[in-house]
């Protein structure tokens, strides 16, 4: 069975997805980039502020369908510049310092409104 995750503490969708949907025991999380979820704007700064407002969203999103970021067993990070890598790690690394979860990261060709990096997430509800 699947539920549909909403929630107004993150970004709405700016496609047709979801935030994030629950299905067999787990939390999909669709890629989230850095938009404020009140002003829907892009967060200014660069990629230190980008990925703060990046994992901060997805938080709002666990929690909402009733996961954490404890539970989160794989993320995706793409980066527009890889050479971006070690800031986006030291943040990342504030947010699962404990047990962090498998992870692939890539950079791409362009992300949507010219991000710097979008991440999505698989976790355990």
């Amino acid at each position: 069975m699947k539920k549909i995750i909403s929630t107004d503490r993150a970004p709405k969708a700016i496609g047709p997805y979801s935030q994030a949907v629950a299905a067999n025991g787990f939390a999909f999380v669709s890629g989230q980039i850095a938009l404020h979820p009140t002003t829907g704007q892009m967060v200014e700064g660069g990629i230190r502020e980008q990925t703060r407002q990046v994992l901060d969203n997805i938080q709002a999103l666990l929690v909402a369908s009733g996961s954490s970021l404890r539970h989160v067993v794989k993320t995706t990070v793409y980066l527009q510049d890889i050479n971006e890598f070690a800031i986006m790690n030291e943040i990342y690394s504030e947010y699962f310092s404990d047990h962090p979860p498998a992870r692939a990261t890539m950079q791409v060709a362009r992300l949507p409104r010219d991000a710097r990096l979008e991440i999505d997430c698989i976790a355990i509800l």
